[in-house]
């Protein structure tokens, strides 16, 4: 017999509240309810600045709230750490469900704009990808521009990150969710004693570098809110802008080098940010090996390209064409994604290098996409390694990264982590190809989504979108967003049917 609605319904809560993943979902409950409570910032500004916004913003907020206050009531509070499974499962959860409901404004304003591409939109920001469905940016509603920026910035660090801060005002613990959203070389790494007051301290750091970046490009004559929406993408290292031309619609020298200037420190590890800022010193920067990659990679980078695209002929000069090549390259290399021309015009391999520069440039710890440096300097001297043990068998021979011996388990790890994306980018791309997509837009578009950079070539370069694709294809490009933000490991894990059992 049928059970009356009510009964079923007192059914499914106690089912939540019992359910062994129950502390996560109450933790999930919260946070969505927390999402809800942004989204105020941009409905006080429709109301400010009256751009007609505010309806959608009233009903994304009631739904959000809603949702997030019924889920975590359901649950009930829970008083016990959350275990590893829990962890990942609640990070997947928050970086999947999240975009949901932060496609709301999107979806309810935009006309014609299906849910599909709501969704695109709302991970691209939250991942910090910033790869667009939407054209007419310069006429859409300040605060739908601001919402789409500032997901940029609050996904950018990490939302994750910040949930750690709040865990313990919960009842919980936050170490394994930090481990589960943390890239790899970082995870067992801590910059205070307690992981609270180092996920607080990152998002101070945070902070001030943001309203520092904010200031300087409004200095350089960017209006208040352009600066502010710049600033959010440009530390979020998204590539969202409030211009369909992007960082070209303001042509300014001076605006891109403000932009270059705090992509690098956003491509750089915030614990290095941090002790530097505690310490009152520079040494922590002057120690960081993986920062003295980064930044040699660049420079040798920018300078190889410029000295291979001058002859070519396609900027007046040398200035002129180390000025696009050096903002380009650090903008695609640390995954920001903001253009100020139409790169696709340079010979193919300068397309190629800058894109293949987003894959393992930024450094761990940033809010950077892309595999991270640290282990690509790390698979690099296991190569050599390799090498040198086929010259010499009994030799033994250790991978050191800066003065650190990096054990075998970790080595493995890296190992195993690059199978899987070199498996990801091949299968998706296949996918894209075989669903009658060119190569070129295929191999870019799931290549820009996975390292969490924005732009590919092609179909959906710099001065076009990602509208052109199909909805089979804007969802496999979502997977990639998501897969990369969360270095792969943290979604493929909730497949095995091993996590699953009790």
């Amino acid at each position: 017999m049928k059970l009356p609605a009510s009964s079923a319904s007192r059914g499914s809560l106690r089912f939540l509240a019992e359910s062994r993943f129950a502390p996560a979902l109450f933790v999930l409950g919260v946070l969505i309810t927390g999402f809800g409570f942004l989204m105020l910032i941009p409905l006080a500004i429709s109301w400010l600045m009256a751009d007609g916004a505010h309806g959608a913003y009233d009903e994304a907020v009631l739904i959000t709230i809603f949702t997030g206050s019924l889920l975590a009531l359901s649950v009930g509070r829970q008083h016990r750490e959350m275990r590893v499974r829990e962890s990942f499962l609640l990070v997947a959860l928050i970086w999947s469900l999240l975009p949901a409901f932060g496609a709301l404004p999107l979806y309810l304003h935009i006309e014609g704009l299906s849910w599909t591409d709501a969704y695109f939109e709302a991970v691209s920001g939250l991942t910090a990808t910033g790869a667009t469905v939407l054209s007419g940016l310069d006429k859409l509603p300040l605060s739908i521009n601001f919402w789409r920026t500032f997901m940029h910035w609050v996904g950018g660090l990490g939302v994750v990150v910040l949930a750690v801060a709040i865990l313990p005002l919960l009842g919980f613990g936050g170490r394994g969710m930090l481990r589960a959203e943390t890239p790899g070389p970082m995870k067992d790494s801590k910059i205070t004693p307690r992981i609270t007051e180092t996920a607080k301290g990152l998002w101070v750091v945070y902070v001030i570098l943001t309203v520092a970046c904010g200031t300087s490009l409004y200095q350089m004559g960017m209006d208040g809110w352009d600066a502010m929406m710049h600033a959010f993408s440009v530390m979020g290292l998204g590539g969202f802008s409030s211009k369909d031309a992007s960082l070209g619609h303001f042509d300014s020298l001076d605006i891109e080098l403000v932009v270059i200037f705090f992509a690098l420190l956003a491509g750089i590890n915030f614990s290095t940010h941090f002790l530097a800022f505690s310490q009152r010193s520079l040494r922590a920067y002057r120690v960081d090996t993986e920062a003295h990659y980064f930044l040699g990679i660049l420079a040798l980078s920018i300078l190889a390209l410029s000295l291979y695209l001058w002859p070519e002929g396609i900027y007046p000069d040398f200035p002129t064409t180390l000025r696009y090549v050096a903002f380009h390259s650090v903008s695609l290399a640390t995954s920001l994604g903001f253009a100020t021309t139409d790169y696709v015009l340079w010979p193919l391999f300068g397309q190629l290098w800058i894109l293949f520069l987003g894959s393992f440039v930024a450094c761990s710890g940033s809010a950077g996409g892309g595999i991270k440096m640290m282990r690509a300097v790390v698979l690099y001297k296991q190569v050599s390694r390799e090498l040198m043990r086929a010259m010499h068998p009994r030799g033994l021979q250790n991978v050191r990264f800066g003065n650190t011996v990096i054990p075998d388990p970790v080595l493995h790890a890296i190992l195993g982590f690059m199978f899987i994306y070199v498996v990801s980018i091949v299968a998706m791309t296949l996918l894209m190809v075989a669903s009658h997509l060119d190569i070129i837009t295929a191999f870019s578009a799931v290549v820009a989504c996975l390292n969490n950079t924005g732009p590919g070539l092609n179909l959906v370069g710099p001065s076009t979108t990602y509208a052109v694709l199909t909805d089979f294809q804007t969802w496999v490009c979502t997977w990639a967003m998501l897969l990369g933000r969360l270095e792969i490991f943290t979604l493929l894990v909730l497949l095995m049917p091993a996590f699953w059992r009790r």
